[in-house]
């Protein structure tokens, strides 16, 4: 603890990707951050940066330490945090990692709600369509369609989700409308990814239960489910999508619901937040702003 500063000089240092932006970030002159990272390696008989003139790039011991070092410091803000939630204060930065399409187009302006009744907290948002690694990526919460089988996380229910099958209204008018899945082959088709529910589209409708399996060959395909959806509505052809993803498209009249009476597994909405780390008050209120929101948003969808 003797050499704490030093210590988030050296992850801050990792993050910005420059000392002197570091040291500026921490109130440090060029000089005195270059000293004091310096004396941190000597400490540690370890390298933990290559230098060049251009840029600093983390040795194999750096990453190492730095996993490590983020870990402790996310400790010490999380108690600082324990502290102030004493007090009743909400605030500091809030990261959350979300799918690309729901993130830019239901989060985004969620987000925003919630800082008007919280000025004082700060979101950080990822988009990703791949799962975060929460501790790696240092994230405090993480919005999906679905649980990954992944037991360290814990999963919050937040809302009930359903994939559906929508077009453009100017493709279904130059192709025709299926009406049953069997007829899906005849249209053109929209992937996100290649594996799973992206390319196997299984629907069922009482007794009945159909698999289609996407010719990849002639799909086009892509891993960022915002563009999959743009491409649906550019009239590109038929996509499976989350019900929160196209809700406006279909309220507005971009996309159309296809057979709305065959339905997908569901793949209800969750937060997620490893076990073993304090929660928080922002991340409390953020969880609970949240379930509001989507209670009320998905009666008003009829999901």
């Amino acid at each position: 603890m003797d050499n704490l500063g030093d210590i988030r000089l050296f992850v801050e240092a990792a993050q910005l990707g420059g000392l002197s932006l570091a040291g500026r970030k921490l109130g440090l002159s060029p000089a005195a951050a270059s000293a004091r990272l310096l004396k941190l390696e000597a400490s540690l008989a370890t390298r933990l940066f290559e230098r060049t003139t251009r840029q600093l790039r983390l040795t194999d011991e750096g990453r190492l330490y730095l996993e490590h070092c983020s870990l402790a410091l996310q400790a010490l803000d999380d108690a600082r945090a324990a502290l102030s939630a004493e007090k009743k204060e909400i605030r500091g930065k809030i990261r959350i990692s979300a799918t690309s399409d729901f993130g830019r187009h239901v989060l985004n302006p969620w987000l925003d709600a919630f800082t008007r009744l919280y000025p004082h907290v700060i979101p950080a948002l990822q988009l990703s369509d791949s799962l975060s690694h929460l501790v790696a990526d240092d994230v405090d919460l993480v919005i999906r369609f679905g649980v990954p089988p992944d037991s360290s996380l814990i999963a919050r229910p937040l809302a009930a989700n359903r994939r559906v099958l929508c077009a453009a209204p100017d493709y279904l008018a130059r192709k025709g409308t299926p009406e049953h899945p069997q007829q899906l082959g005849d249209f053109d088709h929209i992937v996100v990814g290649q594996s799973g529910w992206s390319s196997e589209w299984r629907l069922h409708r009482g007794e009945e239960d159909v698999l289609f399996k996407v010719p990849l060959e002639s799909a086009r395909e892509t891993n960022d489910g915002g563009l999959a959806r743009q491409w649906a509505v550019d009239g590109h052809g038929i996509v499976l999508k989350s019900i929160w993803d196209v809700s406006a498209d279909l309220a507005a009249g971009r996309l159309t619901l296809l057979m709305p009476e065959w339905r997908t597994a569901e793949a209800p909405v969750h937060a997620l937040y490893p076990r073993s780390r304090y929660q928080p008050p922002r991340v409390r209120a953020l969880l609970e702003f949240l379930r509001d929101k989507f209670e009320r948003a998905s009666a008003q969808m009829d999901i």
